[in-house]
């Protein structure tokens, strides 16, 4: 069921980064994780994504695979070249091509991806998953 307005928050709040060129797309995630309880950052591409990863830490990224500048997997790459940079971070690759790219995301190592177009139950799924990963951790 998703979360209603009004609802508790989580016992864990975790921070999400929502990366996609498409402002509608970031628009509607970031709201469904905000009414989750959590915390949503976001940015329009894949240099946008980098500029803010340095400056913060996340639980969370929903990362668009397709985007100018720096594309999802650039970014992937970066991350793994700087391993620093939000070590515990889950990055989740948000595609509509999961298919034609399988080869590719797994040599970049992304095991979670959400298809386009993403029905909200299977974002809902994930929010509960990386809540459930992160209570069993200590806080930061």
């Amino acid at each position: 069921m998703p979360p209603q307005p009004g609802s508790a928050a989580p016992a864990r709040q975790l921070r999400f980064l929502v990366v996609d060129d498409y402002e509608d797309i970031r628009d509607v995630f970031s709201r469904y994780v905000v009414r989750a309880g959590h915390l949503v950052s976001t940015a329009n591409d894949g240099q946008h994504a980098v500029e803010v990863l340095q400056r913060e830490s996340f639980d969370v990224m929903l990362l668009d695979l397709t985007m100018p500048r720096m594309d999802g997997a650039e970014v992937v790459r970066w991350l793994a070249a700087h391993p620093e940079v939000s070590p515990s971070m889950r990055t989740v690759m948000v595609t509509a091509w999961a298919v034609e790219n399988d080869d590719l995301l797994k040599d970049l190592g992304v095991d979670t991806v959400l298809r386009k177009p993403v029905k909200l139950k299977e974002l809902d799924l994930l929010i509960d998953r990386a809540v459930r990963d992160r209570q069993t951790e200590p806080v930061r």
